[in-house]
């Protein structure tokens, strides 16, 4: 009987303690549901019905301030710009805006330079902030993130002012030399002397014009919508033929090498103006007596393969344009593809360049799926290498029975020979001694 008493209170016992655990349990989980998240600090029930929702759908950064300056809503968006830490706005100037609004309030706007989260460098986020009153008690901050624009802006306004320069020079020459032709109206040699420069100068803007038109269409059109299988061999030969003049000016000689029946995938118009931009540079910036070679081949996409535009799997096209000119330091290495920048300014007056060559090739090669890189030693050369998806498909339906495309008697030359021939970056074969 006595056995039977003990279980029993033990039985009891047991229930009673269950009982205080699944209490406490309960109570528990109501604290832990009600713990401020970082999407809600508080409950939402303090908002007005229906901010929520809106808060929830706007681009800007949202905080919502209580009486106590106390976060009580706060966007992902605001977390992410380190606005809001351990409960608090963190941004002292916002804050001060926010007890300005409380107290009178009016709404108030400022653009503010942050620091950026997470990087000892020196960078900032261009903000601008707008504090409102929302309902009687809480204050609402809108962010607005506005770094990119700023930077989009500055780029504009550089172009603007690169381009005006460049404009004022030509029509400038232009201008003088006009007045000179008429001062020298009785003398015949002078004026076919500045005939002869105002027609110089008027090609270079011509051509600083059409190069404007020309980054301006591969910057705002999408090429793949005209797309089209392109010969590699064509656009070589169209590129040699573009400075075929020059180069026998300066008895340089152009020669096109690598695998033959190469194809690539894009607009034609584009991809020819960018190769052919390359080898120009090549020939103006070379010694006479030189040698510029253009070769193509098939390389593996990253990762062992790849996806060719339209044509399914497929791999890369290289196309390198190798010179044994001046060469490029390693710090103007970096800023070759800006519009505008040139290595030697008084070179590029003296050969016409614009200074946005190299800025088309590389948006073209971008708009294509492809890149440009460099390769420089000053004093040996350079080798501009441009990267595009092959079109696959193509290349095994033309691949029986055509000929290379040759661009003069010698200009057909295997790869292994060109290469010898001029120097390589190290990315195309191993670096072989310069000519002299």
């Amino acid at each position: 009987m006595d056995v039977n008493a003990a279980v029993a209170a033990l039985a009891a016992i047991a229930g009673v303690c269950t009982g205080v655990i699944a209490m406490l349990a309960f109570r528990w989980s109501e604290r832990d549901q009600a713990r401020p998240t970082r999407t809600s600090l508080h409950t939402d029930a303090v908002l007005p019905p229906g901010v929520d929702t809106v808060l929830s759908v706007l681009r800007s950064s949202a905080v919502v301030l209580d009486e106590s300056d106390s976060v009580v809503k706060a966007s992902s968006a605001a977390y992410a710009l380190g606005l809001v830490r351990g409960g608090k706005l963190a941004v002292e100037p916002m804050l001060h805006m926010a007890r300005d609004t409380r107290r009178d309030g009016e709404i108030r706007q400022v653009e503010l330079d942050l620091p950026r989260r997470g990087t000892g460098r020196g960078e900032a986020l261009a903000v601008s902030a707008r504090v409102a009153p929302l309902g009687s008690r809480l204050v609402l901050l809108l962010v607005e993130d506005l770094t990119e624009a700023r930077r989009i802006e500055a780029v504009r306004r550089d172009f603007v002012a690169n381009v005006s320069h460049e404009l004022k020079t030509p029509t400038g020459a232009l201008s003088l030399l006009s007045e000179a032709v008429m001062d020298a109206s009785d003398d015949p040699e002078a004026v076919t002397r500045f005939a002869g420069r105002m027609q110089i100068e008027a090609t270079r803007l011509t051509n600083l014009v059409q190069e404007l038109i020309d980054l301006s269409r591969v910057q705002n059109d999408d090429p793949l919508e005209d797309a089209e299988p392109v010969r590699v061999d064509e656009l070589v030969a169209e590129a040699i033929d573009r400075s075929r003049h020059t180069a026998s000016t300066k008895q340089i000689t152009m020669a096109a090498g690598g695998t033959a029946d190469l194809y690539v995938w894009g607009n034609r118009g584009q991809l020819a103006a960018a190769l052919g931009n390359l080898v120009e540079n090549a020939v103006n910036y070379s010694p006479a007596r030189t040698r510029v070679g253009i070769a193509g081949r098939r390389i593996a996409a990253p990762g062992g393969g790849g996806t060719s535009q339209a044509f399914g799997p497929g791999g890369l096209i290289e196309i390198a344009v190798t010179d044994q000119g001046i060469g490029i330091s390693e710090k103007d290495r970096e800023r070759i593809f800006e519009r505008f920048y040139r290595v030697d300014p008084a070179r590029s007056r003296a050969t016409g360049g614009t200074g946005l060559g190299l800025a088309i090739v590389k948006h073209v090669a971008a708009s294509h799926g492809g890149e440009v890189t460099v390769w420089s030693s000053e004093g040996q050369g350079s080798t501009f290498t441009l990267r595009l998806p092959e079109a696959g498909a193509v290349r095994d339906r033309a691949s029986a029975g055509r000929d290379p495309v040759t661009t003069d008697e010698d200009d057909d030359v295997p790869y292994e020979t060109f290469s010898s021939a001029v120097p390589h970056s190290p990315a195309i074969v191993p670096a072989p001694e310069v000519l002299p």
